[in-house]
């Protein structure tokens, strides 16, 4: 097929598969919606389809947080990306209301 041209294919069980490598990064920039100091981080909405995919392909992630809490605050089941996978972590000052 045109998906195959040029990459390598193995036989397996009688089947030819199509190798595809996995993608890596040097650095990830990915936005979050809240972190804790460990960088375990949540996400809203569509923000966790990628974010943390690339944070576990990236030699260095860096993850923009709307809000920083205090270690035990995150829900354990709510955290997405475990903080093994981040190295810094950016708060985003809140907008300014003008008058």
């Amino acid at each position: 097929t045109g998906l195959a041209e040029g990459k390598e294919t193995r036989q397996i069980n009688g089947r030819d598969y199509v190798l595809e490598y996995p993608i890596h990064a040097d650095y990830a920039l990915i936005k979050a919606d809240r972190a804790d100091r460990w960088g375990n981080l949540t996400y809203r909405m569509t923000a966790r389809n990628f974010g943390p995919i690339m944070a576990a392909a990236a030699k260095c992630t860096v993850a923009q947080v709307r809000e920083t809490v205090p270690l035990g605050e995150l829900d354990p089941e709510a955290v997405v990306t475990p903080g093994i996978f981040v190295q810094r972590i950016v708060r985003i000052a809140p907008l300014r209301k003008v008058a």
